[in-house]
């Protein structure tokens, strides 16, 4: 069943929206051996406030893609493993103008999602739901996971904000909202942005990272919200912490140095 909609694109869940909005918003499920999780967490998704619910699965056999269509959800189960490959698979059945990327594991906060749609009709092409800011706090945060969070958001504001904006709290949290043709206007979609890098580290990343640098130096409006992390429910983490940190460390520095790179001088008419 890998590579399809299980359900097929003529079942993807559609909610009738406020007529008072000016975008549409799918909502991105991404499973991973998550039944625990699924269970005790999709039923607090606000179904009312989208458009378009997606699980999409990364070959879950703990019964997650059967209990999700039981539900009555559409699933995409990805051919090709991580986060970056699921997203491009998946992207031409996303049929709405935002995205909003979910974790049913409950690290992600279903009441955070009303308001990253609020917060994006607005118009602002990225919202982050921050655990870091204005009193928001993780409760899934060890010793290891909380310096290299406030390692990149130190680094981050410091080597690519411009002077005078606002600083980025938590640029490396996946519960996000974004207008759907952001990557390609950030280049997320283009492999040399990841190829090399992935090679070298033997692993597949996210495109979270890298959207987050270049939407903090300047290519996007964006903005964020507070929004706690409860604690994982069930499963187990599957973050590799040493590989992934150096591929975004290393994109990130990237990012930084290309910004003193000469800007091609424009022509000038005669």
């Amino acid at each position: 069943m890998t590579g399809q909609a299980v359900e097929g694109a003529a079942g993807l869940r559609m909610e009738e929206r406020p007529t008072s909005r000016h975008l549409t918003y799918s909502l991105l499920v991404m499973t991973l051996n998550e039944i625990e999780g699924m269970k005790a967490v999709m039923p607090q998704i606000p179904r009312e406030a989208l458009d378009q619910i997606l699980v999409v699965d990364g070959g879950s056999t703990d019964g997650t893609i059967e209990w999700a269509q039981a539900q009555g959800y559409p699933v995409y189960v990805q051919r090709q493993p991580g986060f970056r490959s699921a997203y491009r698979e998946v992207w031409p059945l996303v049929t709405s103008d935002a995205v909003i990327y979910f974790t049913p594991d409950g690290n992600s906060l279903a009441e955070a999602i009303p308001r990253l749609i609020a917060k994006m009709e607005e118009g602002f092409d990225l919202v982050i739901a921050s655990r870091y800011l204005d009193g928001a706090r993780s409760q899934d945060d060890d010793a290891v996971t909380q310096f290299g969070n406030r390692m990149f958001r130190t680094l981050a504001n410091a080597l690519l904000r411009p002077r005078g904006s606002a600083r980025m709290t938590d640029p490396l949290v996946m519960l996000r909202a974004h207008r759907k043709n952001l990557p390609a206007r950030l280049g997320l979609d283009q492999e040399e942005a990841f190829a090399g890098l992935e090679r070298l580290f033997r692993t597949r990343v996210d495109w979270i990272p890298l959207m987050s640098w270049r939407a903090l130096h300047g290519r996007a409006r964006w903005t964020e919200i507070p929004a706690d992390e409860p604690p994982r429910i069930g499963g187990f983490r599957k973050l590799r912490i040493f590989q992934w940190g150096s591929v975004y460390l290393l994109q990130l520095l990237r990012e930084w140095i290309q910004g003193f790179a000469p800007k091609p001088r424009r022509k000038e008419c005669s």
